[in-house]
């Protein structure tokens, strides 16, 4: 069996972010820092959570001295690690913990995508989980200016959440299945 590569890792995760996040238009403040080339793809070797969470307050730490015109977010990609979506779940209050251990509360925030995701109260295969499935599982590092900026740019971002719902619905599984194709 061939290993994946830390490119190939990368190019499926362009590959979702062109498709589904910003071809489907699930997050319509994605383009333009897709387009600048502002964000870090960092794909952890990690194999367990001990060391993705190293991986995580390295990632943490950059990010908050980055320059945000050079990298305004990081994805941080771990295939080898929490690949049962239950697990990772579990990892996310790690996660936010960290980034009060580093006192970054209200600086960065991490946003969550598995190829599994399921919000609560949904059944695993309500296409409405498609929002949060990524190829790999991974640790959306965010800085809340940003937000906060996209957010007054965008005067309808609290209707994000629904109108994704709705354009996935309108998809459907068969649609989605032909964005890979």
């Amino acid at each position: 069996m061939n290993k994946v590569t830390p490119d190939d890792v990368i190019g499926a995760m362009r590959d979702w972010l062109d498709k589904a996040v910003i071809g489907l238009n699930l997050c319509p403040f994605a383009k333009a820092v897709q387009i600048k080339q502002q964000i870090r793809y960092v794909v952890s070797e990690a194999t367990d959570e001990e060391g993705l969470l190293a991986d995580l307050l390295h990632e943490l730490r950059f990010l908050q001295e980055a320059d945000p015109e050079v990298v305004e977010t990081t994805l941080l990609i771990h295939p080898h690690v929490l690949t049962n979506f239950l697990d990772y779940n579990d990892f996310l209050e790690v996660a936010d913990a960290a980034v009060g251990e580093l006192d970054l509360e209200g600086e960065l925030q991490v946003a969550s995508f598995h190829p599994d995701y399921q919000f609560a109260d949904s059944d695993p295969d309500d296409i409405e989980n498609f929002s949060n499935r990524a190829p790999y599982p991974t640790l959306h590092l965010l800085r809340e200016s940003s937000i906060d900026q996209a957010v007054e740019a965008f005067p309808d971002a609290a209707n994000i959440y629904e109108r994704n719902i709705e354009t996935l619905r309108t998809l459907g599984h068969e649609g989605w299945k032909k964005l890979w194709i």
